[in-house]
């Protein structure tokens, strides 16, 4: 079970429609994935989140200490490239790049053993997921109001229970959206706020208290990723639950996190903090702090099938949120990088997503849309 080949990728598309929230507008949608080949011929894909060319150099640092070694030794491979990486980058992108090789390992493990990586992770707790639609960006010219409540009703009229929207552009704009938004889709579907760090805390928390009364199931980080003492005077001050952690790295970032009180959900993307090892890790973390886990995920099906396994497999926790069904992240803006490049075996209907039980990810390339949108 030898790594004989790592070969990072990226690729990238031009999109139709730009869009922007409170930091910058995508006009490119750019994503670095990985192939790693056992000398065998068994292969698995993985996903880095950040700067796609930085995470390729990333990719390539790490790779002369992982060829030849054992593939199923997912957590002493893990542990060299931590070990690597340490002296410079206790955060950020070479912990990305750890990331998606360590979940291309995970795709590998589940073919050779011809199991779904859910059930490598320890079992299937939750066969059914209920995702979150993930959209209402802005995008230029007018009538945004109109633009983000159509956005929102098509959502709803697929079938999502619950839809998360963007803001931080200012509180007055906000506050119209965010009404606007609640008055349309209506009581019964849930909808969460993410500022992107955009805000103070003071500018934070007079937001939330102007929308308390639209009934928000979360503010996703409100204040910057460095504010501990933010998130949890804001925390202490609004009935509205509060997010985030997608900026935070390994368990070590999640411990300052949840040790500070800043957050009644954590949110790490598996594809940035440490792969599916360390997810998990964060998980039983996250256990011991009472805290709800939903993963951040904004990718191809690499990513979102990487965090679908995670979800089945994590405990019922008491302290979740929904007490029915957990929930993930469900990107549905333009991505065809998502849609052309990689194919899945997920199940989704009426705002359900069912965990598949294909070996491994469950997730395939197309060679030709590879070739198509690489660099």
């Amino acid at each position: 079970m030898k790594i004989a080949e790592i070969v990072p990728y990226v690729i990238s598309h031009t999109l139709d429609t730009p869009f922007y929230f409170s930091q910058w507008e995508y006009d490119t949608r750019k994503i670095c994935i990985v192939k790693i080949v056992l000398e065998d011929g068994t292969y698995g894909w993985g996903e880095g989140y950040g700067p796609a060319n930085v995470l390729k150099a990333g990719i390539d640092f790490f790779k002369p200490f992982l060829i030849g070694k054992n593939a199923l030794e997912h957590e002493t491979l893990w542990q060299e490239m931590y070990r690597r990486s340490i002296d410079y980058a206790r955060s950020g992108v070479l912990q990305a790049a750890i990331s998606a090789i360590d979940v291309a390992l995970w795709d590998i493990k589940g073919k050779v053993f011809n199991q779904p990586v859910s059930v490598l992770l320890g079992g299937v707790k939750n066969p059914i997921i209920e995702p979150y639609a993930t959209g209402l960006y802005f995008t230029r010219g007018e009538g945004q109001k109109e633009k983000l409540v159509e956005e929102a009703l098509l959502y709803k009229s697929q079938g999502f229970k619950a839809v998360k929207m963007k803001v931080g552009l200012n509180i007055e704009k906000d506050i119209a959206y965010v009404a606007a938004v609640r008055k349309a889709i209506g009581p019964d579907m849930r909808l969460m706020i993410d500022a992107n760090h955009a805000y103070s805390y003071r500018e934070a928390l007079k937001l939330s208290k102007e929308i308390e009364k639209y009934d928000i199931g979360w503010f996703e980080e409100p204040v910057s990723p460095e504010d501990y003492e933010g998130y949890r005077k804001l925390r202490e001050n609004t009935s509205i639950p509060i997010s985030g952690g997608e900026c935070e790295y390994l368990k070590f970032g999640f411990r300052r996190l949840l040790e500070n009180e800043c957050v009644d959900i954590a949110q790490p993307d598996i594809c940035a903090t440490g792969g599916l090892t360390e997810a998990k890790r964060i998980a039983t973390l996250a256990q011991t702090y009472g805290k709800d886990i939903v993963p951040h995920s904004w990718g191809t099906w690499i990513a979102i099938s990487a965090a679908v396994h995670f979800v089945a497999n994590l405990d019922k926790n008491p302290g979740r949120m929904y007490n029915d069904l957990p929930t993930m992240e469900l990107d549905r803006t333009e991505n065809a990088l998502r849609d052309e490049v990689t194919r899945h075996q997920l199940k989704i209907e009426n705002g359900l997503l069912y965990v598949p039980d294909a070996p491994g990810l469950g997730v395939e390339v197309s060679e030709v849309a590879l070739q198509k949108y690489s660099e």
